[in-house]
């Protein structure tokens, strides 16, 4: 009787402490539900080069997480090496093709005692690796870079496919050469590793203190047109899209396809996603990018030169006509939405913003307003929000 008893005793234990694992892991999972009604999903879609990405991970873990450490830091060194030795590799290649097809070729022939340091970076700048940056070899592209023809391939940005870090690595290129260099936040954000496959980081557009607004699970696809296959399924579910144009390339072509202009892509691929099924109750938010470099670029570069906007006319100059070619490029896109929204489809919100490339205030002064406007829609209720980023470099 009493081992009878001693074995009900031990079973009545063991169902005890399994009812109350039980219970345990329905309140965890009841809590991560609730949580995970507070985390909602970006789509990171960055069309682009192999080597621009406005919004990169990068960016938003120095806005809104705790950053980088010295360990980090140190890690992004290969990285910047190689876009150094890729865009010098660019510029010196470009002067030769330049130099072989231009009318007025004797501008882009580099000079003889540059064209020995020319061929040696070109050749590093073809390898799968890299090899540290020293003071020597740092000196001797700075040379390279310096030259009359190099600076004419430079100011040719528009037909070759010349990276926007360029000009913040050749003006760094004795730092960055030194040997105990440690990049900083700055370079880390200049420089640029080609997305490939889904990555995705989870973060806060009020910082670590979540409470204050919502929680965004940011997930970064490659962009490239062969990458895309892998990101269509995240379409489904989508309540609301941030598309991403960069309007200072109105004048350049396609990585991928030197015969088709950017801007021209950025259009066609901003009407098939506005007349995709899964979008039909999903709101739109424009990100008109690289302002910065637009209001440079447009006073010397007529924005006509596009066929989008060929029916552009200067009105002024100066700050003036940025502003003035600056709201046509706006009208178009506003233009383009509403001819391929659907009558019963207008009461979807459509918010248009100006962005400036590696701007950390405004990047993250942009995603506070995007939150609160989300909110103040109660898009969020939905259950998923899902971001569409599409990028232009």
């Amino acid at each position: 009787m009493g081992s009878l008893c001693c074995r009900q005793s031990s079973f009545n234990d063991a169902n005890a402490e399994e009812n109350a694992r039980a219970l345990e892991i329905e309140r965890r999972i009841t809590q991560e539900t609730k949580a995970e009604q507070h985390i909602h999903k970006l789509l990171l879609l960055v069309i682009l080069n192999a080597f621009y990405s406005w919004l990169t991970l990068e960016q938003i873990k120095l806005l809104f997480q705790t950053g980088f450490d010295e360990t980090e830091l140190r890690s992004y060194t290969p990285v910047i090496y190689a876009n150094v030795y890729q865009a010098i590799k660019v510029l010196y290649d470009g002067s030769k093709e330049l130099a072989q097809n231009e009318s007025n070729s004797s501008i882009y022939a580099v000079s003889l005692d540059k064209k020995e340091i020319g061929e040696k970076v070109s050749e590093i700048g073809s390898r799968l690796e890299y090899p540290n940056l020293t003071k020597d070899t740092a000196k001797e592209i700075e040379a390279l870079w310096n030259d009359a023809a190099i600076q004419e391939t430079y100011s040719r940005g528009n037909i070759l496919q010349i990276p926007d870090c360029t000009l913040y690595f050749m003006d760094n290129l004795g730092r960055l050469s030194e040997t105990d260099y440690v990049p900083t936040k700055e370079d880390v954000l200049y420089a640029r590793v080609r997305t490939t496959g889904i990555v995705d980081i989870q973060f806060s557009p009020f910082g670590e203190s979540r409470k204050s607004g919502e929680v965004y699970r940011l997930f970064d696809v490659g962009g490239q047109r062969n990458e895309r296959r892998k990101w269509i399924h995240l379409f489904e579910g989508v309540t609301a899209v941030i598309f991403c144009a960069a309007i200072s390339e109105y004048d350049q072509t396609l990585y991928e396809d030197e015969t088709k202009n950017r801007m021209m892509e950025t259009k066609e691929l901003f009407d098939w996603v506005l007349k995709q099924a899964c979008f039909e109750k999903t709101s739109f938010m424009l990100f008109l990018n690289k302002f910065d470099i637009f209001e440079r670029k447009v006073q010397k570069v007529p924005l006509n030169v596009c066929e989008w906007f060929k029916d552009y006319h200067p009105m002024t100059s100066g700050k003036q006509e940025v502003e003035h070619a600056y709201e046509f490029v706006k009208k178009k896109f506003e233009e383009l939405y509403f001819q391929s929204t659907k009558p019963d489809r207008v009461d979807r919100m459509f918010k248009i913003y100006r962005t400036t490339a590696l701007d950390q205030k405004l990047v993250k002064k942009t995603f506070k307003l995007v939150d609160e406007t989300l909110r103040r829609r109660n898009l969020i209720e939905a259950g998923l929000l899902c971001f569409l980023f599409v990028f232009w470099a």
